[in-house]
């Protein structure tokens, strides 16, 4: 096959150049500027032309370089220059593919359609309010008919020194110049038009590999209405899947090296298929700014030929000239790289570092179905940053994130001299400060940041008092120190300690036994069904201090008592729910573990319950009388349980009388457990 001629005046363009050049293809690439060349990428079977053509002359290249195809993939606003390929095709005898973008969706209330730039600066003039003109230089004469134009209209034109010096002559300058090469996230064109006060935005319809749709949805969220310049009348031609499966046929399953040193030959080099493996960089950019990202990563971003990422995400690395795909979701994220083979090199862009609270997790599981290779950068994570900043080590803080999640930040502090959490949305800040008031850290020293690594990074440090009512940032992080944590885990809490009224009390032997029965989890999900006091899910909840315990009890007065024993022991993950088992077990999320002390005579209802909201659910029970042991037995032998194992318990206690110690025993107590399952 010959060498392949590409009129790369779009993204669609440069993308196809690199993936004909990995596949061995000689292109020559036609750009109309040198600023265009400078979006190619540098590559031994890429060849770039840079100048304007008329007819002749693109036929005379045509046949001077000898070209097989030509791939024309101008924008679909460069109407002339399209038929000027196509007709120097006809000339020449040379296959011709035109690429046709897939247009956008423009259905929206806010959308006025308009059939040429000169018709939309004329309707313009009858306006107020400002204008972002995202239509490019060349247009930009047109505008000048607007009254106020160098204060109404703000341009935003590609970044050469060239454009700006001619949009300057025409009287746009200083923060009414945009320079910028695109396409943009939502994101940053919502940024904009809040930022310029935009009451119109003025587009072309550019598909959506332009960044159209990103378009139309920034200026719903901003309140601006969009002036829409329609495409002309567009010629026959394919998309970029067609195109792409197009070539492919051409290429005929192999690889071909095109031209060549040899003049005019058509030499064919079929290679390994498996030499170009496509790779995947997952790449921690750090605090979200350029200089905060790694030499490694910054280059990586550089070498890659598609950036994937939240739009945070890609507003950070600076744009720089690259295809993008705005995306959060690992799933997504690997589809769309499964389905679009043309990108050898993506990277997508996590924020931080990708071993911390990153989406990088379920992205390694996701891309395992995709035939690719992947390889990891990390960045600079938040906690680094901060504890730099604070001239804090890190390597002993307890890591935790509430962003998107649940956390139990009131139990991390009081057994930890430090903690670091990010902290999200909203009042996340006032509402950990009034947390930590409540359950008694209100020594306790936090450190919050705000937009670390950017220019207007703050950083706000007092007791949880004095921040309460401080206004943060939407994403924040903070390091909370406590001196006086408690640095170990608690094997028993003394019956002395806990808050007590007339509600019964597991005592704290036979407490200490049946929670360690449970095998609890860190991140369990418990019912301490019959609660009383709730001491046994105190020390369930201090186990599962990731977790959540859900303690039923059917007495209102037994509920307010645990509820001040939760606050008395600091464990906010204890959830009270009055009512009687089974029935306020009903909405409950499913347990991982329960602890049954107390049925009240429906035993058997809350094993199915419990069953079936998890078939393999592990169970203690414990109980003082013969007729629910009875209960018990019979529920081991109906029910799809195995039985574990059956203690009986009897307690005796040292009481003073005079110079002697008596022992006075307890009535003896059955712990039975068992889980879910037939063997």
């Amino acid at each position: 096959m010959r060498s392949v001629i590409i009129f790369a005046g779009t993204a669609e363009g440069r993308t196809l150049s690199e993936y004909l050049s990995g596949r061995g293809v000689r292109v020559t690439a036609c750009v109309a500027t040198e600023y265009g060349e400078t979006l190619l990428p540098e590559h031994e079977y890429i060849k770039v032309h840079t100048g304007r053509m008329d007819r002749e002359q693109m036929a005379d290249f045509i046949r001077q370089e000898g070209a097989g195809l030509v791939v024309d993939a101008t924008h679909p606003y460069a109407a002339v220059v399209s038929q000027n390929v196509s007709k120097a095709c006809e000339d020449t005898g040379t296959e011709y593919l035109r690429l046709i973008r897939e247009s956008g969706n423009a259905e929206s209330e806010n959308v006025i359609p308009i059939s040429s730039v000169e018709e939309a600066a004329a309707y313009l003039a009858g306006t107020k309010g400002n204008i972002l003109a995202t239509t490019g230089s060349k247009e930009l004469a047109k505008y000048t008919i607007i009254p106020d134009y160098e204060k109404r209209v703000f341009a935003r034109v590609l970044s050469t020194g060239e454009v700006a010096a001619a949009c300057e002559k025409l009287g746009f300058r200083g923060k009414n110049l945009i320079c910028m090469q695109g396409p943009f996230s939502e994101e940053l064109n919502t940024a904009m038009l809040r930022q310029f006060d935009c009451t119109y935005l003025v587009t072309k319809e550019t598909g959506r590999a332009g960044g159209f749709e990103e378009k139309i949805r920034a200026a719903k969220r901003a309140g601006a209405k969009v002036v829409l310049v329609g495409r002309p009348p567009e010629q026959e031609g394919y998309s970029y899947e067609e195109i792409l499966e197009l070539l492919e046929e051409r290429l005929g399953g192999s690889r071909y090296a095109g031209n060549s040193a040899s003049e005019g030959s058509d030499t064919v080099r079929e290679t390994d298929p498996g030499s170009r493996k496509r790779v995947v960089t997952l790449i921690g950019i750090g605090m979200g700014t350029p200089a905060g990202m790694t030499a490694e990563a910054a280059g990586a971003v550089a070498a890659s030929d598609l950036l994937i990422g939240a739009g945070r995400m890609l507003e950070a690395v600076g744009n720089p000239g690259r295809p993008v795909y705005q995306d959060y979701d690992a799933q997504r994220i690997a589809d769309y790289i499964r389905t679009h083979p043309e990108y050898v090199r993506p990277a997508v862009l996590l924020s931080g570092d990708i071993g911390f609270y990153s989406g990088a997790k379920k992205l390694y599981e996701a891309l395992e179905q995709v035939d690719c290779e992947v390889r990891s950068i990390c960045g600079i994570s938040s906690v680094v940053y901060l504890c730099g900043k604070l001239h804090l080590s890190w390597e002993d803080v307890c890591l935790k994130s509430t962003h998107g999640r649940k956390a139990n930040l009131v139990g991390a502090v009081r057994s930890h001299e430090k903690t670091f959490a990010i902290l999200s949305g909203g009042d996340s800040v006032g509402q950990l400060c009034r947390e930590l008031q409540e359950y008694g850290l209100s020594h306790v020293r936090l450190s919050v940041g705000e937009s670390l690594g950017y220019p207007e990074e703050k950083i706000t440090s007092g007791l949880p008092g004095e921040l309460a009512d401080g206004e943060y940032d939407r994403l924040c992080a903070a390091l909370i120190e406590n001196p006086e944590y408690f640095d170990g885990m608690r094997a028993c809490v003394e019956d002395e300690e806990f808050l007590r009224g007339k509600a019964p009390m597991t005592k704290s032997e036979i407490r200490s036994l049946s929670v360690a029965k449970l095998r609890l989890t860190r991140d369990a999900v418990v019912y301490d069904v019959g609660a009383g006091t709730g001491s046994v899910s105190i020390e369930m909840a201090m186990q599962a201090a990731d977790g959540m315990v859900y303690a039923i009890e059917r007495k209102e007065e037994a509920c307010s008592l645990i509820e001040k024993n939760k606050r008395h022991f600091g464990t906010p993950n204890i959830r009270v729910v009055q009512g009687l088992a089974p029935e306020a077990m009903a909405d409950l999320p499913a347990p991982t573990h329960a602890f049954i002390g107390g049925s009240a005579g429906n035993l058997k209802e809350i094993m199915e319950c419990l069953l079936k909201k998890n078939p393999r659910i592990r169970m203690v029970i414990n109980t003082v009388t013969l007729e629910t042991v009875s209960e018990v037995m019979d529920c081991l032998r109906t029910l799809p349980v195995t039985e574990e194992e059956i203690v009986s318990v009897s307690v005796a206690r040292a009481k003073g009388l005079g110079a002697y110690h008596l022992m006075m025993g307890q009535n003896p107590v059955y712990i039975v457990t068992c889980r879910g399952g037939r063997p």
